[in-house]
C-alpha cells in the first residue's frame, strides 16, 4: 500500500473511533441520569390524617440527599416535584425542576415545599400525575435513565366515580399506571404514608405489568424524626440517610413486589 493510501486508511479509522467514542459517550451521558419524579398530596384526608407536616419536612432531606449523593443514595440529575390532584378531577399541576432545588439547603427546600404545597386541594387524582411523568419524561428524552416516581400521600385516591365511592377497594382498580409502564426498563413507583390497609389495596388491586412498587407505610414515616433526628441533638445526618435507603430507598423494611 502506498504512503498515501496508508495516510488515508489511517484518517477513516481515526474518524470512526472518534465517532464511536462520542456515540459511547452520548448513550453513557444518557443512561447514567437518574430521574426523580415527586407527587405531593396536599388534600384534605392526608392534612387531617397529620401527616401533611411531617412529610414536608422529611421530603426536604429526601430531596436534599438525593441532589447531593449523600450516605450513598443515588445521585439524581433530574428531579421534578408536582401536587397529586387539585380541586377538580383532571386538574393538572405544572412541575417544579431541578433548578428551583438545587441552590437550597434542607430548610430552604422544606420552606418552598410549604409554600409551592399548601394543604388546599379538595381531590388525590393519580392518574392525571401519572400521565403528567409520562409526558414530562418523553418530552426530555428521559426514557433511558433509572426513573423513580415517590408518591407522599395517604394513598387514597379521591375523584368522583359512578360506580367506586371514595376509600372504597374498587377505587385502587381505577388507578391507571398504563403511561408509567414503558417508560423506561428500571422503573420503581414508592409510595410513602399509607396506612397497612391502603397500603395493601395498592399491592392487591391496582392493576400493572412491569412497574415494581413498594410502599413505606405511615406509621414507619412517622419515626424517622425520632430515630435519626434527635430534639436534644444536633442532627446526625450519616444515620439520617442510612435510615432513608433501608426505609424508602432499599429493599430494608419495604415490601417489594
Amino acid at each position: 500500500m502506498s504512503r498515501r493510501g496508508s495516510s488515508l486508511t489511517l484518517a477513516l479509522l481515526s474518524t470512526a473511533l472518534l465517532a464511536t467514542t462520542a456515540m459511547a459517550q452520548r448513550a453513557t451521558d444518557r443512561t447514567g441520569r437518574d430521574t426523580l419524579f415527586v407527587g405531593v398530596d396536599t388534600s384534605g384526608s392526608f392534612v387531617q390524617g397529620g401527616d401533611y407536616a411531617n412529610a414536608m419536612s422529611f421530603l426536604a432531606y429526601y430531596i436534599y440527599g438525593h441532589l447531593h449523593g449523600l450516605g450513598g443514595l443515588t445521585h439524581v440529575k433530574e428531579l421534578f416535584v408536582a401536587a397529586i390532584g387539585g380541586k377538580e378531577a383532571g386538574e393538572p399541576k405544572a412541575f417544579h425542576p431541578t433548578l428551583e432545588f438545587a441552590d437550597k439547603d434542607v430548610a430552604g427546600i422544606e420552606a418552598n415545599l410549604r409554600r409551592w404545597y399548601p394543604p388546599t386541594d379538595t381531590l388525590t387524582d393519580f392518574n392525571v400525575f401519572f400521565a403528567q411523568v409520562a409526558r414530562v419524561t418523553k418530552e426530555r428524552n428521559l426514557v433511558l435513565s433509572p426513573i423513580t416516581v415517590l408518591l407522599v400521600t395517604d394513598g387514597i385516591p379521591d375523584i368522583p366515580h359512578p360506580t367506586y365511592k371514595p376509600g372504597t377497594k374498587g377505587m385502587y382498580r381505577t388507578i391507571d399506571l398504563g403511561p408509567l409502564e414503558y417508560l423506561s426498563r428500571n422503573l420503581t413507583l414508592r409510595v410513602a404514608y399509607p396506612s397497612p390497609k391502603v397500603a395493601e389495596f395498592w399491592r392487591t388491586e391496582v392493576p400493572r405489568q412491569r412497574v415494581r412498587l413498594w410502599t413505606a407505610e405511615a406509621e414507619i414515616m412517622k419515626t424517622w424524626r425520632s430515630q435519626v433526628i434527635p430534639d436534644a441533638a444536633p442532627p446526625d445526618q450519616t444515620r439520617l440517610w442510612k435510615w432513608v435507603r433501608q426505609t424508602l430507598d432499599f429493599r430494608v423494611r419495604v415490601r417489594p413486589i
